[in-house]
Order: structure tokens, then C-alpha cells, then sequence
């Protein structure tokens, strides 16, 4: 499935990212260098048992362990100590990381209700694009019958590219629902 979108890749968004922005070289060329997916989970400075269904399930949408991540202070307002678990990460790169972006655009986003497309103004200024998810269930690995609480996540696609021009071409050519 990610040999799919390599060649994809290849064989037609690099030649027409070539014609449309003028490259010289084929390495000048942008590409999508990394996925994170984080899970905050604010909620589990109560609940310990909330941390293990979310690591859970981002191991089966991820296809690779997450990384507990840990709080930094410690806020008395948010009942929350330093070194608390408060959320799980995970970085893909290489194949797992095409895979997952092919299951995400053709699989994952299609079934959100009422959706006409994703936002473009959601890029950093430096061609890198971050994606809000509501809920988990969107993905079809996750059984609806198992979950005890739905939890929203960020996906954030980090890219070569210079600008937000082209990273919007490279994400557009690779497959991703932009509104028009």
C-alpha cells in the first residue's frame, strides 16, 4: 500500500511539482519527511485508566508503539503535577508513514460527517500542515464497542517544503481533500 503512493509520488507529483514551481534539481523538489500523531489527554491527571486506552489505540492507528509524554511544571490550577503522564505521541517516517497517510486520506477523512474538504489555512508558514481529528473512531482499526471514551488527536505533516505554495501543491498532488 505505501509502494503505491511512493510511485505515486515519483512518477507524477514530482515531475508536475518540477514544471509548476521551476526546480533544477530533483532533490529541490518537496516531500513529506515525517508524521506525528498526539494524543493530549488533560483528563488522565484523574483518571490513570485513560492513558492505556489511548496508547492502545494509537498503536493500532500508528502500526508503531507511542511515547507516553510526560508534563514539563507542575500547574496547581490543573491539579497537575511535573513528570504526570499527560498525553502519547508517535513519529512516523518511511513506509509506515505513507501507509498511514494513505489510509488517512482515503479511508480515515471520508468518513467524517458533513465532509467537504479539509482547511489550507491550518500551514505554519513554512509548508508544514497539522490536521485537528474530533474523534478517534474515524479510523476504521478502532472498535467502536471498546472505547470508552472518544478522544481527539493531532496529526501534524511535516514536509520539505520552503513555502506553504508548496507544501498546499505537495499535499493536494498526494491525495489530500483540500476545500476549494
Amino acid at each position: 500500500m505505501a509502494a503505491r503512493l511512493i510511485e505515486h509520488y515519483q512518477k507524477k507529483v514530482v515531475p508536475s511539482l518540477t514544471k509548476e514551481f521551476g526546480y533544477k534539481n530533483v532533490m529541490a523538489v518537496p516531500k513529506i519527511d515525517k508524521i506525528s500523531i498526539n494524543i493530549g489527554l488533560g483528563e488522565a491527571t484523574q483518571n490513570a485508566k485513560l492513558m492505556d486506552g489511548a496508547v492502545n489505540e494509537l498503536t493500532q492507528i500508528a502500526g508503531q508503539k507511542p511515547v507516553i509524554t510526560k508534563a514539563t511544571k507542575s500547574i496547581a490550577q490543573f491539579k497537575l503535577r511535573e513528570g504526570q503522564a499527560i498525553g502519547c505521541m508517535v513519529t512516523l517516517r518511511g513506509d509506515r508513514m505513507y501507509e498511514f497517510f494513505d489510509r488517512l486520506v482515503n479511508v480515515a477523512l471520508p468518513r467524517v460527517r458533513d465532509f467537504r474538504g479539509i482547511s489550507t489555512k491550518s500551514f505554519d508558514g513554512r509548508g508544514n500542515y497539522t490536521l485537528g481529528i474530533k474523534d478517534q473512531l474515524i479510523f476504521p482499526e478502532i472498535d467502536y464497542a471498546k472505547v470508552e471514551k472518544t478522544k481527539g488527536m493531532n496529526i501534524s505533516i511535516t514536509t520539505t517544503a520552503r513555502t506553504d505554495a508548496e507544501g498546499v501543491a505537495l499535499l493536494r498532488q498526494m491525495g489530500m481533500p483540500f476545500r476549494q
